[in-house]
């Protein structure tokens, strides 16, 4: 796919942010445009998240799904955008397989006027349609036409006008300005996730898919774009002022995967080490700082090859910058080499890593419908920060994953308006209500301790047999979870589904006792964790747990690992002495609080002031101490509300450790990790906290 104007989109297939990351017909999937959109993540970590809503969910409107008695084989599509008008002109001419004899035609269809529609089956006379009925609250429109159309193949053949509009969705216009100070407009498309329709009549759901050869009609000093490779340029015929660019036709694909872009951009270009030619367009004049961007594509292509052992498809991949994109913007690709923090190159990173991991999750293996799209943006979160650690070890970019996305994610899904990660949806008009951190940030974070529990070997196993299953095809939340559990053995439906299906996430609590000696028992219980207090009745939610636990004697590799699939367990820790601490969620992978016994807590301290115990380790036992202690003017409240959440009203001793912990880390600025170029991680949520505890403000004292 191709990063396909902003966040990671290949103009070859289309992704579009971002966007992160679906198919009744039957026939392969398509790949997401090899020409990127620049659409930045959810805001977690990064701008990705489109938009989160705190609220609840709307009301449903009712929803039926296209007919499935007509559908596209191949898209011939044409579009002469007019950049001053502001309006488009297009011909379709869809080759077409009627299922059972019908005398209309239904396709999604909004805000385009169409002007004449036919249909001419093979070896057929052509019948013109009689009518066209809008439903524009649906979006669809139906073609009536004086006969029935037969079973078999057909070409449907549309003329249609529509216009360039100013809404960052479907074919818009994009205003820029040129090196000389003058205001122009590029017209570019954003299409996902159901806006493909508003620049032509299409079947626009991700699991209706066909081939595409697409034809721009172009001023002849603009650049023209698409998901495939130019095949033919020559001069328009009618206007010499006009160039007429055909496209190779494109793998089967959504139609949300459909990308082009016209106007003024120049571009650098490399090859990776496989042989995809990689281009990063930018506005003119500032090629130079498409360089880095084109690094990451040239590193990411090769490692993602070698991560799912499937090569990527297409000839090229673009990835460009629009100045105006509803799902991210030019700092998400370009970065200025004189003057650029370590933060934009990693933001930069993250992002290209997120959409070219699309090329093969959401583009080679599409989801079957919207409610899926939770997988193809958390997956593509997670695994983006995979690829930027491999590319760039430098980082500790795993340390800013805890310190944004993970943190952010359990932030947000400790409120009672939370929603689960997998929100079945009906009507097309739901769909920008998913993207948002839930999806994004705890779709990665779940990912990541779903990778944890089976192990890189068997996780790598199951994505390629996924892969290679559903490639060029369609497939579910649960496609990926049964490839999963073939190669690795393990119950991954059943521990995945309590947390997805599910809002929030439980709090881990944990005691110690020692015992004959050099065995260490622990006691271990879940319980749901909310911001506003624990959660009290009995329809208590539990989760499948996949815990890890390390000691003192090696604290970055897991001593044991349990399932916990119960309320409350214990386990028996072997040649543990006395003097050594015992931590849960080493690498802080599992997505859960955790709550340690005052003993737990005491040992575990000087582990965090000597630094045996690793940042992120620190970062989390951090975060989750903070998560119970909350801003209030009476210190006596952060107190109360300590005893209540900890349960530790009998210990206050306990409550005096939390606190004394919670100011004193304020004032040993070691104890908190610090990245590239000394940019400390604890700008989060973390620091905050403690600043605020100790009634100070974060930057008085940088």
């Amino acid at each position: 796919m191709s990063l396909l104007l902003g966040r990671t989109v290949p103009l070859s297939f289309a992704h579009r942010v971002t966007a992160c990351r679906p198919s009744p017909v039957s026939g392969p999937a398509p790949l997401r445009a090899a020409l990127i959109k620049l659409r930045a993540i959810p805001t977690v970590t990064h701008s990705t998240v489109r938009r989160h809503n705190p609220t609840a969910m709307p009301e449903r409107r009712p929803f039926v799904r296209l007919p499935t008695d007509v559908y596209p084989v191949n898209y011939g599509l044409c579009l002469k955008p007019d950049l001053i008008d502001f309006t488009f002109e297009g011909k379709l001419e869809a080759l077409v397989e009627v299922t059972q004899a019908t005398n209309q035609i239904v396709m999604n269809c909004a805000d385009i006027d169409i002007i004449t529609a036919s249909f001419s089956p093979e070896g057929g006379d052509e019948i013109n349609a009689t009518g066209f009925n809008y439903q524009n609250e649906d979006e669809k429109v139906t073609l009536s036409f004086p006969s029935a159309l037969q079973k078999g193949s057909g070409a449907l053949k549309i003329d249609f006008v529509g216009e360039l509009n100013d809404k960052m969705k479907g074919f818009y216009r994009s205003k820029y300005t040129a090196p000389a100070g003058e205001v122009r407009y590029a017209a570019v498309t954003q299409f996902e996730a159901t806006d493909a329709r508003r620049a032509f009549p299409c079947w626009d759901e991700p699991a209706i898919k066909a081939t595409f050869d697409i034809t721009l009609i172009v001023p002849k000093d603009r650049v023209a774009l698409s998901n495939m490779n130019v095949i033919d340029r020559k001069p328009h015929p009618e206007d010499e002022n006009l160039v007429e660019v055909r496209f190779a036709t494109t793998p089967v694909m959504s139609t949300y995967l459909v990308a082009f872009v016209i106007g003024e951009y120049d571009f650098v270009e490399s090859q990776s080490s496989d042989g995809v030619t990689v281009r990063v367009y930018t506005p003119v004049g500032k090629a130079e700082q498409g360089k880095f961007a084109l690094e990451v594509a040239t590193k990411t292509l090769p490692f993602y090859k070698d991560y799912f052992s499937v090569p990527y498809p297409l000839p090229k991949i673009d990835l460009i910058a629009i100045a105006d994109f509803a799902a991210g913007e030019e700092t998400a690709l370009l970065i200025d080499p004189k003057n650029s923090c370590s933060s934009s190159r990693q933001w930069v990173a993250l992002v290209v890593g997120h959409e070219l991991a699309h090329q093969w999750f959401g583009n080679l293996v599409t989801m079957e419908w919207w409610t899926h799209l939770w997988l193809n943006e958390g997956f593509a979160s997670w695994i983006e920060y995979l690829c930027v650690d491999h590319c760039f070890p430098e980082y500790d970019i795993w340390t800013q994953f805890v310190s944004a996305d993970y943190t952010r994610a359990l932030d947000l899904d400790a409120l009672d308006s939370s929603h689960p990660i997998e929100v079945n949806v009906g009507h097309p008009s739901e769909v920008d209500e998913i993207f948002d951190a839930i999806s994004y940030s705890k779709g990665a974070s779940v990912i990541r301790m779903l990778h944890n529990y089976i192990g890189d070997e068997d996780f790598r196993k199951g994505m390629n047999a996924y892969l290679l299953k559903f490639q060029n095809k369609n497939a579910s939340t649960e496609d990926l979870w049964d490839c999963l559990e073939q190669a690795s053995g393990k119950p991954i439906a059943a521990v995945m589904s309590s947390w997805t299906k599910q809002m929030g996430f439980p709090i881990i609590v944990v005691d110690q006792e020692q015992v004959r000696g050099d065995d260490r028992v622990l006691k271990i219980s879940q319980k749901k964790f909310c911001a506003s207090g624990p959660h009290d009745g009995e329809d208590c939610p539990s989760w499948m747990v996949p815990i890890s636990i390390c000691t003192s004697e090696d604290p970055k590799c897991s001593k044991l690992k349990v399932l916990l699939d119960r309320p409350e367990t214990s386990v028996t820790l072997s040649s543990v002495g006395p003097d050594q601490w015992v931590k849960i969620n080493p690498g802080t992978v599992g997505f859960y609080r955790i709550q340690y016994s005052s003993s737990m807590l005491e040992s575990l301290l000087p582990g965090v002031r000597d630094l045996s115990l690793q940042p992120v380790d620190r970062l989390g036992l951090q975060n989750d101490l903070f998560s119970l202690l909350h801003k209030q003017a009476d210190m006596q409240e952060e107190k109360n509300r300590i005893e209540r959440v900890l349960g530790a009203i009998s210990a206050p001793d306990l409550i005096q450790k939390v606190l004394t912990f919670a100011l004193s880390v304020r004032h040993a600025p070691r104890i908190l990790p610090l990245t590239v170029d000394g940019f400390a991680v604890d700008k989060m949520a973390a620091e905050v906290k403690v600043s605020e505890a100790a009634g100070r403000d974060v930057c008085s004292e940088e």
